[in-house]
């Protein structure tokens, strides 16, 4: 397939899970893929699946953390590819903990990276796409935004602000032939679901209507649609791709 063929992707958190499989995705549809994370190793790695199955895709150290490192990275992808089509904000972090034991620096964290940092990077790409009169901006949000959970008040607060960004920007840019989506993954194998115990994933399975967790390469053909051209005229819009854990509006 080559229908994003031209078009230029960043995608954080690009060295495992859910952006790992989202840069392959991106890649295999023909777009060429600024892979953004911390881990230059792991990027490497991801970098050499993609020109071994002959796609194209370049590294950027990013720290989302970071508001240095943020304009830093933009600066540098603008510069050594010209521009930015699809911006797909996935990292994220997890500090979970009881509200009454929560640490003011584990809110702070989640919410600057998970959200903040999105806002941030979203914000230093946005010229290009404007100039260009077209973009596709994806936030990753999660199940939790909708549905809370308890002991993650911060990641939830931080996902469910990510769809606020989402709605909000999408009526601010689309006149300019960009839309702004989010996908909202349920219970997906990846390596931030690994530190669940047996009695959390029998759990979760029961809250699951078709009975499995997703998996990663599910998500990634959920983000590559919202980057097409058939996905034009959906802006502002959350798609849940959890196997029934959430259904409603």
């Amino acid at each position: 397939m080559s229908e994003l063929a031209g078009r230029i992707a960043l995608v954080t958190g690009a060295s495992q899970g859910i952006g790992r499989a989202c840069a392959l995705e991106l890649a295999a549809r023909g777009a060429t893929v600024a892979l953004a994370a911390r881990n230059e190793a792991k990027l490497t790695q991801v970098r050499s699946e993609i020109v071994a199955a002959g796609g194209s895709a370049e590294i950027f150290p990013l720290d989302i953390a970071s508001e240095e490192s943020i304009r830093s990275c933009a600066k540098a992808v603008l510069d050594g590819l010209g521009t930015v089509a699809i911006l797909v904000n996935n990292a994220g972090i997890t500090r979970d903990g009881l509200v009454l034991r929560m640490k003011r620096a584990d809110w702070d964290d989640v919410l600057t990276t998970n959200l903040t940092g999105a806002f941030l990077l979203t914000q230093s790409l946005l010229s290009a796409m404007l100039k260009n009169r077209w973009g596709r901006i994806i936030n990753i949000t999660s199940v939790v935004a909708r549905t809370g959970q308890a002991g993650q008040v911060n990641y939830a607060a931080s996902k469910a602000g990510l769809i606020g960004m989402t709605r909000s920007l999408a009526r601010e840019v689309a006149s300019r032939g960009i839309t702004v989506n989010a996908v909202a993954p349920g219970y997906i194998e990846t390596p931030m679901t690994e530190v669940l115990n047996e009695a959390q994933r029998a759990a979760m399975m029961q809250s699951i209507p078709l009975g499995r967790p997703g998996t990663d390469g599910e998500i990634a053909h959920a983000i590559a649609y919202l980057a097409s051209e058939g996905a034009g005229y959906v802006t502002g819009h959350v798609l849940d791709v959890n196997g029934g854990m959430f259904i409603g509006g």
